[in-house]
This record gives C-alpha cells, sequence and structure tokens, in this order.
C-alpha cells in the first residue's frame, strides 16, 4: 500500500507541472490588462446588424450573421462580415451598391452580440457556455458558474484565448491572492470565447484515485443504509 500511495503521489505531481509557454503576445508573469487601449469590435457569426439604406429604405433589414461568417443582401449576394468591423462592411456595400443605387449611402449598425460567450470549466459548480456581459474578469466568470468547488487549485486557473494569427495561448492566474488580498486581484479583462479552466487539487486528484481504486479492487461493495425498522446494516 505504501508503495501504491508513492506511486500515486508520484503521477499526480506530474500531472501538476505542466505551466504554460509564455509568448511575447501573451506573456504569463506580467499580462494584466495589455496596453490599456478596448480594441474596434469586430462581427462575429450570431451577430445581428441593421443594414439602413438612407437613400432606399425598402432595402432595409436586420440580418443575423450566418455560421460561415456572411451575410446575404439582395442585389449584391453574399458579403463576409466575420472578423471585420461595421465601418469596414459598411465600406464595402457602399460599393457593391454604387451600380444599383444612385445614391448608395448605406450604414451597417450592430444590434444584438449574441457571439459574447465564454467557456468556465473545470472545478466549477456548474461547468459550460455563458454570456459575456462585459468587461468580466477569471474571478467574475467563475462566480458566474456558482463559484470553486472543494477540490479546485484557484491559485493555478488557467486563461486559454485563442489570438489573432490563430496561435491559442495560456496563461495561470491565481485567483486566490486576488481573493486574500484585493490589491492583487487586478485581473484582465476576458474576450469572447475565452476559456477559464480550474484545475483540480492534489490533494482532490489523490482522494479520487484512492476512491476509484479501492472500488475496484475490492470485491464488494461497502456502501452502508438503514432500513425502515432504523437497524444499521452494510452491504
Amino acid at each position: 500500500m505504501r508503495i501504491l500511495l508513492a506511486a500515486s503521489a508520484l503521477v499526480l505531481g506530474a500531472c501538476q507541472s505542466v505551466t504554460p509557454t509564455p509568448s511575447e503576445y501573451f506573456p504569463v508573469a506580467e499580462w494584466r490588462h495589455e496596453d490599456g487601449r478596448d480594441q474596434p469590435y469586430l462581427l462575429a457569426p450570431g451577430d445581428t446588424v441593421s443594414i439602413v439604406f438612407n437613400s432606399a429604405p425598402e432595402l432595409n433589414r436586420d440580418i443575423r450573421i450566418a455560421p460561415d461568417g456572411s451575410l446575404t443582401l439582395p442585389y449584391v449576394g453574399t458579403v463576409q462580415a466575420s472578423a471585420r468591423t461595421p465601418a469596414e462592411i459598411q465600406a464595402e456595400l457602399v460599393q457593391a451598391y454604387a451600380g444599383e443605387l444612385r445614391y448608395p449611402d448605406v450604414d451597417v449598425i450592430p444590434v444584438a452580440f449574441d457571439s459574447q460567450k465564454i467557456f468556465v470549466g473545470g472545478e466549477v459548480q456548474t461547468p459550460g457556455m455563458m454570456d459575456l456581459p462585459g468587461q468580466i474578469d477569471p474571478l467574475q466568470a467563475v462566480i458566474m458558474a456558482g463559484g470553486f468547488t472543494n477540490g479546485a487549485k484557484p491559485n493555478q486557473v488557467a486563461l486559454m484565448r485563442r489570438m489573432p494569427g490563430g496561435e491559442l495561448m495560456t496563461a495561470v492566474i491565481d485567483i486566490r491572492a486576488g481573493l486574500n488580498d484585493p490589491r492583487l486581484a487586478d485581473f484582465t479583462p476576458l474576450r469572447r470565447f475565452d476559456v477559464v479552466y480550474v484545475p483540480r487539487s492534489a490533494i482532490a486528484e489523490e482522494n479520487l484515485f484512492m476512491e476509484q481504486w479501492f472500488r475496484s479492487a475490492l470485491p464488494i461493495d461497502f456502501s452502508l443504509y438503514y432500513d425502515l425498522a432504523g437497524d444499521f446494516r452494510g452491504r
């Protein structure tokens, strides 16, 4: 049994030793609010835009961006909208409708932002996808997910983000330090499609390992119950 416990501790220690690789675009140690500037909002599938033709109001419509990132409009067909700003789409539509309208005065106005989603998983009470209501941080995301479980490791919460070039980067955030000292709670705002993952603590891993090992190794089930008469029984 001592040998088994030692082997399990080594395995668990190896699982906990994985650390993210720093990047010049996503530094692990210094990552906070980046440059402090708000980035232009890029539309994504699921968002809805209002297309307003000031010179031809009969063409006005609200359109939801399709899963492939496109908009379909009369006379000009398909226009790519994903990963573009409303101003970029507006400029393309003005040019596209120049041959159809005498005065192609077009406005593109975002009216719904259904692509604003984040994912919270691991040792939280209600993991899954949730709406990104604004500039929330990883701690607020965990609170939205019901808070940590008893087996959580809040000092090594992983934040995964897809960078503009397609690279997936990870930073480790010590949320426990921010809870203990508000001066250390300067967490960076989340972006849509971010993944916040709360790992399981080493103690919780060991408890789970031992529980599963004993249940599979022993030939009988030692669960206990009371019968209706109040007698204590085992099975």
